[in-house]
């Protein structure tokens, strides 16, 4: 879950426990880099509040979740067109106005799980590799930086490309480049996945 509400946020999550003994509340966290960042990330399910205090649109952190392998519910102050467009077009399953009983957004939830994306299977996101220490960063130009954060947030090489205007295998070329730099420190990058939870540990996602 995450939610920007602390107090929201934990009574949501005991409400859950209390009343929804299938679902298991294994992270409850109030800021983006608290979530891609547990050790338990990604899960089946991500419930999460459109607002964040972090500057990070809502389309970047759905596709973030999306392509590390977790169906998305979202959660806003309120059912607008707008946000309701932007938050399915980016791929969430679910979004539902706050207001509804929590009892509504958990069967909401069972059924974003029977839709669940097979694109990217949780079982392939690695964790950081034990003995090697978090600050083992790799040292990357900024192109190779702009280019992990694109596309740790959702973009797709060839959009990475588009957004960096370069050609797409320049954009292939710095991915490439970002990979082999994280395998020379011991920590493997190879998948989608891999490369999302290494910028989120490094503090590169925007």
């Amino acid at each position: 879950m995450l939610d920007p509400d602390e107090d929201q946020l934990a009574a949501t999550a005991a409400w859950i426990r209390s009343h929804a003994p299938d679902f298991e509340v294994v992270v409850a966290a109030c800021t983006w880099l608290d979530l891609v960042t547990s050790d338990v990330f990604p899960t089946e399910v991500v419930v999460m509040d459109t607002q964040l205090c972090e500057p990070i649109s809502i389309e970047a952190r759905i596709r973030t979740c999306r392509a590390a392998g977790a169906a998305v519910v979202v959660l806003s102050d309120s059912e607008d067109d707008e946000v309701h467009e932007r938050a399915l077009r980016a791929g969430a399953v679910r979004h539902l106005a706050k207001s509804r009983p929590i009892s509504e957004v958990m069967e909401q939830t069972r059924a974003a799980l029977e839709m669940r994306s097979a694109d990217v299977s949780s079982s392939q996101w690695r964790p950081l590799p034990s003995g090697v220490a978090a600050q083992q960063r790799p040292r990357l130009s900024a192109c190779e930086l702009e280019a992990l954060r694109l596309y740790a947030s959702g973009s797709s090489t060839p959009e990475v490309a588009a957004k960096m205007n370069v050609q797409f295998e320049t954009a292939k070329t710095y991915l490439q480049r970002v990979r082999r730099k994280y395998v020379a420190v011991g920590r493997p990058a190879s998948r989608r996945a891999d490369l999302i939870r290494r910028a989120g540990e490094d503090g590169f996602l925007p």
